[in-house]
């Protein structure tokens, strides 16, 4: 690729975020190429709700499974059912999924390359350069472009060498294990249910999960402190549920960030997106819904700029990410900071979720991806139950009278 032909965009990583912003810029009529590693794929549950299948047209043949329910279970084993009325929540497998937002993007008409990102320069006149590598070529080889969008995962070395403190963005380290879907080894397995383990010995600050994939299940667990063993932690949960005697088809890991960046552009010709930009949500770890916004967004700051030459445009994609849904992290933050930290309080999260209208409000969010403004009297109803629990008022049920339950927790 030689120094003289220019794009308007480049953009650094393929993943839902990237695809995105890629596919976006090119139906705007912008010249854009899609840089990407080929051949990874990232741990991810796969869970996506309505509102991203609804937002970006997400075809329903990758649906893998329609899943109708969430199971959580506690460190005594309780088991709460969470079904989802008149609704589903959609599974995909990533290396499909992803796969088909790079392909839409080409197809709106951006430039699809395969190589290895290795730094940002600018030319004499002051215009940005690509450096990257092909695999098995050291040669390196060059695009020139008037705006960047960094999309490229966690440890993003488009964010570390443009965007001063991306490089102490928090992490917590994903991994799971893809298997053949059971047939009668493990009889508690649902096609149809997520099951979400809320268990200090499966993670210590985070949780464990078991996902269907139609025929192929997630088996996974993450978490932030050194030398915990997330191998030996999903070893142990396929033990425990029998999906130990199936065959396991791959296994992945990678770094999960824990928030967004206070900052996403380098105030030049550099904006983030997805990972990158820290956007996965505390407490459920979700991620695709938010990266293909987030990707959306740096799309249209990124256009904003190539119109304007405004470089303040660039800003505008946290400014109006944070607008959305930045109550919704830092609610979610407290949750995980305060309820993951002891099986104690594990336990207590658990009891809490059997509770219809929480389970009611849960959903709400989760599929619409805004907070529910339900008749006040059931927030007001919720926060007596939730100070119950955390005063030590209410056991294990949460259809007893406060006044008479002491619990054992």
């Amino acid at each position: 690729m030689s120094l003289e032909q220019a794009f308007d965009v480049v953009v650094v990583g393929g993943g839902p975020a990237g695809a995105t912003a890629a596919h976006d810029l090119a139906r705007q009529g912008r010249h854009v190429a899609l840089l990407d590693k080929a051949g990874r794929i990232k741990p991810c549950g796969g869970a996506i709700p309505p509102r991203l299948i609804r937002d970006f047209d997400i075809p329903a043949d990758l649906l893998v499974a329609r899943v109708n329910a969430a199971r959580m279970i506690s460190p005594s084993d309780r088991e709460v059912d969470m079904p989802i009325d008149g609704g589903y929540v959609g599974m995909v497998e990533r290396a499909s999924f992803d796969e088909f937002l790079r392909a839409r993007a080409a197809e709106a008409g951006a430039e699809r390359l395969t190589g290895e990102f290795q730094r940002i320069e600018h030319d004499a006149d002051g215009m940005a350069v690509i450096v990257y590598t092909a695999k098995g070529d050291t040669a390196e080889q060059r695009l020139r472009t008037r705006c960047i969008i960094g999309a490229d995962g966690a440890r993003s070395q488009v964010a570390k060498q443009s965007v001063k403190g991306a490089e102490k963005i928090p992490c917590v380290f994903a991994y799971h294990e893809i298997v053949e879907a059971p047939t009668d080894q493990a009889p508690k397995y649902d096609p149809l249910r997520c099951d979400v383990f809320y268990q200090g010995k499966l993670s210590p600050d985070f949780y464990a999960w078991i996902f269907p994939h139609g025929d192929k299940v997630s088996i996974g667990t993450g978490s932030a402190h050194k030398g915990f063993s997330l191998r030996g932690s999903v070893g142990e949960l396929r033990a425990s549920t029998g999906l130990d005697k199936v065959r396991t088809i791959r296994r992945e890991g990678a770094p999960i960030p824990l928030k967004p960046l206070k900052r996403w552009d380098n105030g030049r010709d550099v904006v983030l997106a997805g990972d990158s930009a820290g956007v996965v949500a505390p407490s459920s770890g979700e991620g695709i819904y938010y990266a293909m916004l987030c990707g959306r967004l740096a799309a249209d700051a990124a256009a904003e700029f190539c119109a304007t030459g405004r470089a303040s445009a660039l800003a505008t994609a946290r400014k109006r990410f944070m607008k959305a849904h930045g109550r919704v992290f830092l609610i979610l933050g407290i949750m995980q900071y305060f309820w993951y930290s002891s099986d104690k309080r594990r336990e207590k999260f658990v009891a809490i979720c059997q509770d219809k209208d929480v389970q009611r409000l849960t959903w709400e969010a989760y599929m619409n991806k805004e907070l529910a403004r339900p008749n006040p009297l059931t927030h007001i109803k919720i926060f007596l139950k939730d100070m119950a629990h955390l005063l030590g008022l209410a056991g294990p049920r949460l259809d007893r009278p406060a006044s008479t339950s002491r619990g054992d927790a």
